[in-house]
């Protein structure tokens, strides 16, 4: 390879948030609303304006406290003993209704899934979903150079020659199919994020891609609307989660999943917790069959973001004791460096770094440039 390969990295990480139109949502902090100008569509472009004047956690309590105050005349119109035409007009009456879907508007969840009936913008348009980054240096304390399973056609017969530094990078979107499918509530999203790690670095196997996941998805999200221990419960989703690195025997490595995803948040926190199950599969064709007790059968994922900084904690574990117990640690933190760049620092530890890496421990530290945070 002549070209440089960290310039050939930011060149297919950039090309491909571009690709994708994920540059719409890098004015997320626009400089100054007149960045917001040139946007075509009318809700993304009054999107574009809210950000940047800074009226999101005002919105946010307003649409709380209009939501509350629905809900209790609601509650008041219902206690009535014997229907009136007040009563009707109350349930008939649209702003009621509009109060309580707005719940929500401008938090954080709300800014990434259209949760408020008023942040919807529409179908079939690319959206944040993922970080997406780049790490040109991806080091690990554990280079696993003979990945095994315990399927016996899952398991390499020699050790790789690997590097323990290489150079990893993620992409991620999504785009809503449906929405309003239960009156004002249910939308459908499709979601694809793929991430790979590339041994740039190792000149004598010629730079090869180590391993490279895939994981498309398609969700069903409801907004929410209530309280716990100070959380704002906000959505509640179920998804269809297939993940594979697209290698052949005995290399190959996937799983299916059916995910629940809650998510709560509370001013600069955001909350998501995901228990999924696996679905089956027959023993000759399963190329990870105790997958589930290493990446595990859950995760959560703690995100704090403020003032353009943002710190997320995830972990998963495999919910079983003894030999099954395994599970995995991922901090990442996300600065700004100037209005479209971001820096990125990224630690793991434990098991399932990646699907190849699913029953190997290690560390991993990585440093880079980031487009997209959480939030």
């Amino acid at each position: 390879m002549r070209n440089s390969p960290l310039a050939l990295a930011i060149v297919l990480l950039l090309g491909a948030a571009n690709t994708t139109a994920l540059a719409q949502d890098a004015l997320a902090d626009p400089a100054s609303p007149q960045a917001c100008f040139a946007l075509r569509s009318d809700a993304i472009r009054l999107a574009c304006y809210d950000r940047a004047l800074g009226r999101t956690p005002e919105d946010t309590r307003a649409a709380d406290v209009a939501a509350a105050a629905a809900q209790q005349a609601r509650k008041a119109a219902e206690a009535l003993d014997s229907p009136s035409p007040s009563r009707n007009e109350v349930f008939a009456h649209d702003d009621l209704g509009a109060a309580v879907a707005n719940a929500g508007r401008g938090s954080l969840l709300d800014s990434r899934w259209e949760l408020a009936k008023d942040s919807k913008l529409g179908l079939y348009q690319l959206r944040a979903y993922k970080p997406v980054y780049l790490l040109p240096a991806f080091w690990t304390s554990k280079p696993n150079v003979r990945p095994h399973s315990p399927n016996p056609n899952n398991a390499v017969n020699g050790p790789e020659e690997l590097e323990s530094t290489e150079l990893k990078f993620q992409l991620s979107f999504k785009t809503k199919l449906a929405e309003n499918l239960f009156g004002d509530n249910g939308d459908i999203w499709a979601g694809y994020t793929q991430s790979s790690r590339w041994q740039a670095y190792n000149s004598e196997t010629s730079r090869p891609f180590r391993e490279t996941n895939y994981e498309p998805e398609v969700m069903l999200v409801f907004r929410n609307g209530y309280s716990l221990l100070g959380w704002n419960g906000r959505m509640t989703g179920i998804s269809l989660n297939h993940q594979s690195n697209g290698r052949s025997d005995p290399l190959s490595r996937s799983w299916n999943r059916v995910m629940l995803n809650v998510g709560l948040d509370r001013e600069n926190w955001a909350l998501m917790l995901r228990p999924w199950y696996r679905i089956p599969e027959s023993g000759s064709d399963d190329n990870n069959p105790d997958i589930e007790d290493y990446i595990g059968r859950g995760d959560a994922t703690l995100v704090y973001n403020r003032n353009g900084h943002e710190l997320s904690l995830s972990a998963r574990h495999s919910l079983r004791s003894g030999d099954r117990s395994h599970g995995s640690m991922q901090l990442d933190y996300g600065f700004p460096i100037n209005n479209l760049l971001r820096g990125h620092v990224q630690v793991f530890d434990g098991y399932g770094e990646s699907m190849i890496d699913y029953n190997h421990r290690a560390t991993y530290v990585g440093v880079g440039v980031s487009l997209l945070e959480w939030f």
